[in-house]
């Protein structure tokens, strides 16, 4: 794979792309944010690994703007910033992984191997429809009646994880994995927050309510019967 390493501690990116090189992988090292983000909009990669303190622009900002230009390319959080809502953080601005320092090399490349096994875009739906809904997955838009409606990265991949289950209850549990990527429960209301935030903006506006919370299992999105 084609990876790209955004980390500006020296000895770590070495040992890193060494590590990385010698299983195979073709990696470029970068240190700096604004070099990681023209790079990532630029290049063609299987995955991004990103710490979250660099300089120049910071890796939370980095892959905001990243998945902002519409770039899809799985991304993977390598830092020292561990805390529960740190996490959440980085997966709420567009990261599919999140990995903490100090790290066991054979769990990153772990990690990094099933983020690559991931289907590309090309081989998915590229848009999703659910009554008067609308969702471009490559151009990251939804529309209701025409009307455009502007989602946070983490409430646009809790969108397309309900649209895509149209009809199908999805349980907090399922939420957490599909679209934080816990395996665990992290004891927040992110979940809660996001649907609360999501049914704000997707059906509070129109006379027809899609998004629905079924009490005590999880929330399902359908067309009215």
């Amino acid at each position: 794979m084609r990876l790209l390493i955004v980390e500006d501690d020296r000895k770590t990116a070495d040992y890193i792309v060494k590590g990385l090189s010698e299983a195979g992988h073709a990696c470029d090292c970068l240190a700096d944010g604004r070099d990681g983000l023209f790079a990532a909009t630029r290049e063609s990669y299987d995955v991004i690994v990103a710490d979250r303190m660099i300089p120049g622009l910071d890796g939370l900002s980095m892959v905001k703007a990243i998945r902002a230009a519409g770039v899809r390319t799985p991304i993977l959080f390598l830092t020292s910033v561990g805390g529960v809502d740190d996490r959440v953080e980085g997966l709420e601005v567009g990261g599919d992984d999140y990995l903490v320092k100090p790290f066991a090399f054979s769990e990153l490349s772990a990690r990094i191997g099933a983020l690559g096994r991931r289907p590309p875009a090309q081989d998915q739906r590229t848009t999703l429809k659910v009554a008067d809904l609308e969702m471009d997955l490559l151009a990251r838009r939804v529309t209701r009646q025409g009307q455009m409606i502007e989602l946070q990265p983490r409430e646009f991949r809790l969108l397309e994880v309900l649209m895509q289950a149209e009809g199908r209850v999805m349980t907090r549990t399922m939420l957490l994995e599909r679209v934080w990527d816990f395996h665990f429960d992290p004891k927040t209301s992110v979940v809660e927050t996001h649907i609360s935030r999501l049914r704000t903006k997707i059906d509070k506006p129109f006379s027809t309510q899609l998004l629905h919370t079924v009490r005590s299992t999880g929330y399902c999105l359908h067309a009215p019967a």
